[in-house]
C-alpha cells in the first residue's frame, strides 16, 4: 500500500488543504491530518486509519464521544493517536462553548440550550447541572450535581440545595442531557423536578426550570407546563 507522501501532490490531504482550503477536504482527510501517520505493521496510511474510524463510529459526532479505550480498539490507533483525536474534539467544544458567565442574566430556555448544547450533547453519561441565580436571575455559579449511568442520574435534594444555601442563591435552574439524543423528559425527570420544586418552595428558593438537552434539540419542563 502506497504511503501518503507517495501520492500525487493534489491528492495528499495536507497539500490539498494548503492549495484549495480546509473546506475542500472530506471528513476522512481532515481526520487523517490529525492522525498524521499511518500504521507500519498493517501498512495502513493515516487516511486508511481515519476512514476505518469513521466507518466504525459512523460519523464525526459519534467519534467525538468515543473513549480512549473505544478508540484504541480500532487497529492502528494507540493511546497517542487517541489522545490527539480527543484533544481535537475538546478544542472544538471549547470553541463553541459560550457558557453563561457569573453576573449574566437568565433570559430564556432557548438561550440556555444554546449555551450548553455543544458541551453536553456528546456526553455518554447523564450529567445534572444546577445554575445558581440571584434575586434578579443573574448567574452566581454553575454546579455539577451528579454524573449518572447511560440511562439515569441519581439526584438527591440535599446535594442540590447544599450549594444553593452556601451561595445564598435566590433561584435555581436545572439542566441535564440525554445521551440517547432524545430530549423527551422521562417520568423520572418529571418526578425529580417536582420533588426539587417542592423542596425549593419550602426553602424560599425559586425553581425556574429544568431543561433537558438532546442532540440538536431540547425540552423545557417549564415551557411545557410540566412543573
Amino acid at each position: 500500500m502506497r504511503r501518503i507522501k507517495d501520492w500525487p501532490a493534489d491528492e495528499r490531504p495536507r497539500e490539498k488543504l494548503l492549495t484549495s482550503g480546509a473546506d475542500k477536504l472530506t471528513d476522512t482527510e481532515l481526520l487523517a491530518l490529525i492522525i498524521r501517520t499511518g500504521d507500519s505493521s498493517s501498512k495502513a496510511s493515516a487516511v486508511d486509519l481515519a476512514r476505518g474510524l469513521l466507518i466504525r463510529f459512523g460519523s464525526l459526532r459519534q467519534l467525538a464521544g468515543a473513549s480512549t479505550n473505544e478508540l484504541c480498539q480500532q487497529a492502528g490507533i494507540g493511546p497517542a493517536k487517541a489522545a490527539e483525536i480527543q484533544a481535537l474534539f475538546q478544542i472544538a467544544r471549547r470553541f463553541h462553548d459560550s457558557r453563561l458567565q457569573p453576573g449574566q442574566p437568565y433570559s430564556s430556555s432557548k438561550d440556555v440550550f444554546c449555551h450548553f448544547h455543544e458541551r453536553l450533547c456528546d456526553y455518554r453519561k447523564e450529567v445534572f447541572l444546577a445554575l445558581l441565580l440571584d434575586a434578579k436571575n443573574r448567574l452566581i455559579k454553575e454546579v455539577q450535581i451528579s454524573e449518572g449511568s447511560l440511562s439515569a442520574s441519581i439526584v438527591h435534594p440535599r446535594e442540590v440545595f447544599a450549594p444553593v444555601l452556601r451561595e445564598s442563591a435566590a433561584a435555581v435552574l436545572f439542566i441535564h442531557n440525554h445521551p440517547s439524543g432524545d430530549p423527551t423528559p422521562s417520568r423520572e425527570d418529571i418526578e425529580i423536578t417536582e420533588r426539587l420544586k417542592q423542596v425549593g418552595d419550602l426553602m424560599g428558593v425559586r425553581v425556574l426550570d429544568h431543561i433537558v438537552i438532546g442532540n440538536g434539540a431540547f425540552v423545557s419542563l417549564a415551557d411545557r407546563g410540566l412543573m
